[in-house]
């Protein structure tokens, strides 16, 4: 029988549910479901006592993540993994597992559903809802931070293998990666790059989940964790300054004053090597399109076209000298000083 078209109708109505997968692969997360699916079929009440679930109400949620590909039903009601199921397993090497237990948290639900406000005004839910800037909500609520910095995390080390891959860092002596986070992506940098030592510089209540990643990696004698806001100013002493992820969070000109902070630490052969993503050709690209509200609903910044990242980076000091594709969302911005 030949597969049913489905209708504007049809898909109209799947795009706006999106929202219901997203929140069960997030329960998923939350109750750690891929860590006992794996080869071996299993029924939902074997599992239930061990995630602390109702067992009827497991299988609906297994049986409907089964249809989107997250795990698998056999003919006996019992479950097998998939691979995407494997990224949810928190013993995975490149374990997704941060960023749906995330996303599906009531404050990020909150700030989304602050979305109308945010097109009607340009304000931010968290200055809307709060008045505060979004890490200044979070700065008292450990759970908040270390989910957030879970997800960073998770984004940081599937994208590492594509961004080591596209551009050559063991051309640096001594890298220092500007809200680094818990240091996974510079761990990555640094692990393909023998010659190369680093600094992961962060908040200090976002950085302290460094040390455990950099000793697991065995760089404890090459990778030096620094606590501080990089709004006072960044460590001195880098060939290479690397900032992923955190430009798009900003204005331009915020944006344009960290950058003269990077500009001031570094000598005048350095290089900035900013790691984000690029809005696409109209029509397309719409995870980064989508990514773009997000930015909109939770901080002041964008997600930019590559004219757009070559004025923040004149503002800053720099001049952008070239932009690397990879194979995931990122690209590699590389800067110089001005002169």
């Amino acid at each position: 029988m030949p597969e049913p078209v489905e209708t504007p109708a049809a898909t109209l109505v799947r795009l706006t549910n999106g929202y219901q997968v997203s929140q069960a692969i997030h329960v998923a997360a939350e109750l750690r479901l891929a860590d006992f699916i794996g080869a071996e079929p299993v029924a939902a009440d074997e599992i239930a006592p061990r995630v602390g679930a109702h067992a009827r109400s497991l299988y609906r949620l297994l049986r409907a993540l089964s249809t989107v590909g997250i795990f698998r039903e056999t003919n006996e009601k019992r479950f097998v993994g998939s691979p995407m199921s494997d990224l949810l397993r928190s013993d995975h090497p490149g374990s997704m597992w941060g960023w749906p237990a995330y996303i599906g948290r009531p404050l990020h639900r909150e700030i989304w559903g602050d979305l109308l406000h945010c097109v009607r005004t340009g304000e931010d839910a968290p200055h809307h809802l709060w008045a505060v800037d979004i890490y200044q909500y979070r700065a008292d609520k450990p759970a908040e931070i270390a989910s957030f910095n879970a997800a960073m995390a998770a984004v940081s080390r599937a994208a590492a293998p594509a961004i080591i891959a596209a551009y050559d860092f063991s051309k640096f002596d001594r890298i220092v990666d500007v809200g680094g986070a818990n240091g996974a992506l510079l761990a990555a940098i640094l692990s393909a790059s023998p010659q190369s030592s680093g600094i992961v510089f962060d908040l200090p209540s976002v950085v302290q989940g460094a040390a455990s990643v950099i000793r697991a990696a065995g760089l404890d004698g090459r990778c030096e964790i620094v606590g501080g806001s990089y709004w006072d100013g960044v460590p001195a002493g880098g060939d290479a300054y690397i900032i992923k992820s955190v430009l798009m969070d900003t204005s331009d000109g915020e944006a344009a004053t960290l950058l003269q902070n990077v500009r001031s630490a570094m000598g005048p052969r350095g290089t900035l090597l900013v790691i984000e993503r690029l809005i696409g050709a109209p029509n397309e690209e719409s995870v980064d399109a989508f990514y773009a509200i997000t930015m909109l609903v939770a901080s002041r910044g964008a997600v930019r076209r590559q004219d757009e990242w070559a004025a923040v980076f004149g503002a800053g000091g720099f001049k952008l000298v070239s932009v690397t594709p990879t194979t995931s969302r990122f690209y590699v911005l590389e800067g110089r000083p001005a002169a």
